[in-house]
């Protein structure tokens, strides 16, 4: 099994759970996070005054999956949430080792 976290633009959310939803991943942890990257944040002007907000709104998900399916869940969530222009977001992949589903006790695949 394989743990994948994906840090993404808020705007590309929905979609990325419509594609992810096509290959058969029912569930999936969202939260809102702030942060930045080699984007570094950015500036804005408010009423004249020039800002630097250096912490940006992102999503993370994740999602646990077969490791059959992790290359075609990576890929499929690079190419819903690739725009070509920097702060896209990033892609880890960890192994998971077991999972547990607290309802029943069921373990490994039939768990998530």
């Amino acid at each position: 099994m394989k743990y994948i976290i994906t840090i993404i633009q808020p705007s590309r959310l929905e979609p990325l759970q419509d594609a992810l939803a096509g290959l058969g991943i029912d569930g999936m942890t969202v939260s809102e996070v702030q942060g930045y990257g080699r984007q570094k944040g950015k500036t804005e002007i408010y009423r004249g005054t020039e800002y630097s907000v250096n912490f940006l709104p992102k999503i993370k998900v994740e999602c646990a999956v077969d490791s059959k399916l992790a290359e075609s869940v990576i890929e499929t969530i690079r190419e819903t949430c690739s725009s070509g222009r920097i702060g896209d977001g990033k892609i880890f992949t960890m192994d998971l080792s077991d999972a547990m589903r607290i309802r029943t006790g069921e373990t490994g695949l039939s768990a998530l």
